[in-house]
């Protein structure tokens, strides 16, 4: 069964790079997609007025002109109406489809009753998936997590209310909103909910490799995977992953000429705020090499992109 969001199609199951603020900006979402994810989702935005519009903001909803890649603005709040004002103003700047966030564990999302801490409201979860859906006319998509507590997951629940609000599919972080990142990602739980819905579901949490998504697809028949904080340093695990679902053979990647496009492409990007971004990537990306314990001050130093590129091995 092909996986569709709107005009896009996919075959199944989807790769995907999960939206991750200060991660997955313009710049990370091209590399992940060049190297084998099918799609991304921009850093979250807020719904709020006074935020949406921003400098922060529309430095976030930045896109790549490649018409195969869907433009997916995720919103992030806790106000129906707002969500489903924001919603169609980004339909009109050219958004394909709206991701809404009920999975940001981060206390300064909790306290605005946003994120996952809607899933201590589940009637305002249906408020506000309906009242998005009803004011767009393109596909809304849910990113959320197993519950509000620990032990006590709704997801089930979540799926079933999301289906009749006409969601187009749904991402699960396997934790609740209590464990943040902490412990294990709970796949089985992902995996039940998933049998009580016709929706589309994709499993996210803890997947490094592209043995353990293989492992998960033949397990539990997701509908996709949804890759975060492994992909930091590693844009070639969607690569991987497609050719041992797909069986085929493992594209060779030239990885150190794209680390310097990347770099480049950062440095393009934010301009003046550049180095301290691309520091963040450098890390990420030389921590396996074995002599990072001498770079890692090098790579900490480094002031200006020419100094970063001289960092990378060649």
């Amino acid at each position: 069964m092909p996986f569709n969001l709107g005009s896009y199609h996919y075959p199944q199951p989807v790769i995907v790079l999960a939206p991750m603020a200060g991660v997955s900006d313009l710049p990370f979402r091209r590399l992940c997609q060049q190297n084998g994810a099918d799609y991304s989702t921009a850093e979250m935005i807020s719904a709020k007025p006074e935020l949406l519009h921003t400098a922060y903001s529309a430095a976030r909803l930045q896109f790549d002109p490649d018409p195969r890649y869907p433009k997916i603005v995720q919103l992030v709040g806790g106000d129906a109406a707002l969500l489903a004002e924001a919603a169609l103003l980004m339909q009109a700047k050219g958004a394909d489809i709206i991701d809404l966030n009920m999975g940001c564990p981060a206390k300064t999302v909790a306290k605005q009753q946003a994120g996952s801490a809607l899933l201590a409201d589940l009637r305002q979860v249906e408020k506000i998936l309906a009242a998005v859906v009803r004011a767009v006319n393109i596909p809304v998509t849910l990113k959320t997590r197993l519950g509000y507590h620990d032990g006590q997951p709704v997801i089930a629940e979540v799926a079933r209310i999301a289906e009749a609000c006409g969601i187009a599919a749904l991402a699960v972080h396997g934790r609740s909103r209590a464990q943040r990142y902490q412990g294990e990602a709970d796949y089985t739980t992902i995996a039940a909910a998933k049998a009580k819905t016709r929706l589309p579901v994709i499993a996210n949490g803890d997947i490094k490799s592209a043995e353990q998504a293989k492992t998960l697809l033949d397990r539990y028949g997701f509908d996709g995977l949804m890759i975060g904080r492994a992909a930091l340093g590693d844009p070639w695990l969607f690569a991987r992953c497609q050719a041992l679902i797909n069986g085929r053979d493992i594209p060779a990647a030239a990885k150190n000429t794209q680390i310097r496009a990347h770099l480049r492409d950062l440095h393009q990007h934010y301009g003046a705020q550049a180095t301290a971004i691309a520091r963040k990537h450098l890390h990420a990306y030389l921590r396996p090499h074995p002599d990072y314990p001498a770079l890692r001050p090098a790579i900490n130093h480094a002031a200006h992109l020419d100094a970063q590129l001289a960092l990378i091995p060649r």
